[in-house]
């Protein structure tokens, strides 16, 4: 089910009725679409609720957020069928807490304006409009602004009511009305009508909030949130919807867990289990759904059956790689078939017991709030205690030497071929390398010992550190000058 702007006020009893009935949540961020998979046990029978959401950051009067595209993520995308149109053009607004609160005194305060030179035109024309109608028209006529709905709607509505004393404003389905009345029948309406000034900047603000709502409903619903190699999905979720990244990372990991007090990250299941029961080799999440589905998972023909929802039917037949509710769909799958693998194991020979969602749960436990990372110092981050010591490769440090300007996109060029890396640059000419794979690491040593442009070795914290070169630089020169003091001032004999 497709969800944009349009739709998405009238689908939030539905959503809300979904998230309070759902087992578990899984969603995951594809470009600027949250997707959602709500799950709903009935005997081991299990109906997916696939939704996709396209959101668009609200811009509101000082309200204006920037965001960049990546050129090779619009090309993967493109691989794959994304609208643009759907988000650009139909996208549901959001914002954080920080923006509602800035948004939400402007407001009710009055303190209110447009800002965009876009809207400032759009909205001029429209006033000019209605003006030019007003002088003719008498008291009681009213005219129709066609195609203005939505959020569009109470933004033009505003700043109308605003400019003109004597016209009161209602949105239609087809648009906004426009009814010339007298200013005693203004004041009445403004002050006895359920569309009073009150009531009706609530409305705005509840329309701004977009998806920001929902957000909300599934933060109150507290149920588990599932996702595969969700970093990137937390950190999205956390700036967009509830505060900017804290700077501490202990504070970013209360936040989470205080908003999802369960997580369960597939990947991290997965890649835990995988190589004992000896599945073959995957590298993405439809390969890992294509093993659970298949003759090699023992539990194939007793595990839980996952079935799509009467207006979720889309998936039935048909495989959506990277749109969001259908790998949402796939995320949901997985944890219910791993957890019942999980169950499998523990039990053995023995009588299974009778499969339930808190029984999953109680088997998925060592892996709840154990989030995957990617090339980094630590292989998961614990969002519920202390992370685990790092078991990571070593950071490499890469100095090059003839190849002035050279980018941190022409270094991973280079290496792409032997192996994968992470970039960073350290300085003008070094840059580290991170992988999460030991044979990579030793593989780039021996293959570039000795090159002539590119010399590779161990990175040293307290020997390559900037920050700890320019410590000892200038605990160098306050030795120097404190030594030179002291000879100085010694009294000659």
């Amino acid at each position: 089910m497709d969800v944009g702007a349009d739709e998405f006020e009238q689908s939030l009893p539905l959503l809300q009725e979904l998230v309070l009935g759902a087992d578990f949540v899984g969603l995951d961020i594809e470009f600027t679409g949250l997707r959602s998979n709500l799950s709903r046990p009935q005997q081991i029978r299990y109906v997916a609720h696939s939704c996709n959401f396209f959101l668009f950051p609200t811009t509101f009067g000082i309200l204006d957020s920037e965001f960049s595209f990546q050129a090779s993520s619009v090309q993967f995308l493109n691989q794959y069928g994304f609208d643009y149109n759907k988000f650009l053009k139909n996208g549901i607004p959001y914002m954080n807490e920080e923006q509602e609160k800035k948004i939400k005194h402007n407001i009710l305060t009055g303190n209110w304006r447009v800002r965009s030179s876009l809207d400032k035109d759009q909205i001029k024309v429209v006033i000019d409009e209605v003006t030019r109608w007003l002088d003719l028209a008498e008291e009681g006529d009213w005219m129709t602004l066609p195609g203005i709905t939505g959020f569009q709607a109470f933004e033009v509505q505003l700043v109308l009511r605003q400019a003109l004393p004597d016209i009161w404003t209602v949105p239609r389905d087809q648009g906004i009305i426009v009814k010339k009345v007298s200013k005693q029948h203004r004041w009445y309406l403004e002050n006895t009508s359920c569309d009073r000034a009150s009531c009706w900047k609530e409305k705005i603000l509840l329309s701004a909030r977009g998806f920001s709502v929902f957000f909300q409903m599934l933060v109150k619903a507290q149920k588990p949130l599932v996702g595969h190699n969700m970093m990137m999905d937390l950190l999205h979720l956390h700036e967009k919807f509830f505060r900017p990244l804290p700077e501490s990372y202990d504070q970013f990991k209360m936040n989470i867990h205080s908003l999802f007090p369960v997580l369960i990250d597939t990947k991290n299941v997965t890649k835990d289990i995988w190589k004992e029961l000896n599945f073959p080799r995957v590298s993405n999440l439809s390969e890992v759904y294509e093993v659970l589905n298949s003759d090699l998972n023992p539990t194939r023909n007793s595990g839980p059956v996952v079935i799509h929802a009467s207006k979720c039917e889309k998936y039935v037949e048909t495989k959506y790689p990277h749109e969001a509710a259908y790998d949402a769909f796939l995320c949901g799958s997985v944890l219910l078939k791993v957890a019942h693998l999980l169950v499998w194991r523990v039990h053995g020979a023995g009588p299974m017991p009778e499969p339930s969602f808190p029984l999953y749960l109680d088997v998925l436990a060592p892996y709840v709030n154990q989030v995957n990372l990617i090339r980094a110092g630590v292989p998961k981050i614990n969002f519920s205690g202390p992370d685990c010591p790092s078991i990571r490769p070593p950071i490499l440090l890469l100095h090059v030497r003839k190849w002035p300007g050279v980018s941190e996109q022409q270094v991973y060029r280079e290496f792409q071929n032997l192996c994968k890396f992470d970039v960073r640059r350290l300085s003008r000419n070094q840059f580290l390398l991170l992988t999460n794979k030991f044979k990579d690491a030793r593989s780039i040593l021996k293959e570039y010992r000795g090159h002539p442009t590119l010399q590779v070795s161990l990175y040293r914290y307290w020997r390559h550190s900037p920050n700890i070169s320019c410590l000892l630089q200038v605990c160098g020169v306050v030795t120097t000058w404190a030594l030179l003091a002291l000879l100085l001032g010694r009294p000659g004999h």
